[in-house]
């Protein structure tokens, strides 16, 4: 693929095939991920990169923990719920997802389903826990540098045929996470970032987001027609 087909083709896998990803195919996409801008080069970035039982249970104990109405635990900080031009794109894709899926409104069952999916990472084979140095913590640029490294990273891994969907289920219940994956104090939890190969059978994967025009996006200073 040339760069311009990664970033015009790429699109969040929200349904995986179970077959496992190689170490050393991760390797190289994380080797490529880490070429990402950071602010003077902190580089703030680490990986834990988690599969087989470990993940499983993550998997149990992040949903365990949600259907019995844990408070949620990030380590970041979400804001306020989104409101106005902000909710309606959030509800937008919802709806595309929810149409593909045949998740109709009022199938509690099903929408429900749908959530704890998220919190299981999405069944993906692989999950890759983004975390920033604590020493950092109370810079914006940290974050910022994350927010690059993870593009990077979900880039690469479409280049080489793999899918990615960034999401914050799958690290609602902190503890949880930061038990089975071993995560070090100096170390705060950024994202999860589900990987593995593509199910082209199942619905949502075929869902391409829609994205704001240059129009609405740009402000052009100083330019001559």
């Amino acid at each position: 693929m040339n760069f311009d087909d990664v970033i015009l083709s790429r699109r969040s896998i929200r349904g995986y095939k179970p077959d496992p990803v190689p170490r050393a195919l991760i390797e190289e996409i994380i080797s490529l991920a880490m070429r990402a801008p950071s602010s003077m080069n902190t580089q703030p970035w680490s990986f834990y990169i988690i599969t087989g039982e470990p993940l499983d249970r993550i998997r149990a104990g992040n949903t365990e923990r949600n259907i019995a109405g844990v408070p949620h635990s990030r380590e970041f900080r979400t804001g306020q719920p989104f409101t106005g031009k902000h909710r309606d794109r959030q509800v937008g894709v919802a709806k595309q997802l929810f149409s593909a899926m045949g998740i109709a409104r009022e199938d509690k069952d099903m929408r429900q389903d749908w959530v704890l999916r998220g919190f299981r990472q999405f069944d993906a084979p692989v999950c890759v826990i983004l975390t920033y140095d604590r020493e950092l913590a109370s810079s914006d640029d940290t974050p910022f540098d994350c927010g690059a490294v993870a593009t990077a990273l979900v880039n690469a891994a479409w280049s080489r045929g793999l899918g990615t969907v960034i999401n914050s289920q799958g690290i609602m219940q902190s503890p949880v996470v930061r038990e089975h994956a071993g995560i070090a104090d100096d170390q705060i939890i950024m994202k999860s970032i589900a990987l593995g190969w593509p199910d082209e059978t199942f619905p949502a994967n075929a869902v391409v987001s829609e994205r704001k025009s240059i129009e609405e996006a740009t402000v052009f200073v100083g330019f001559v027609d």
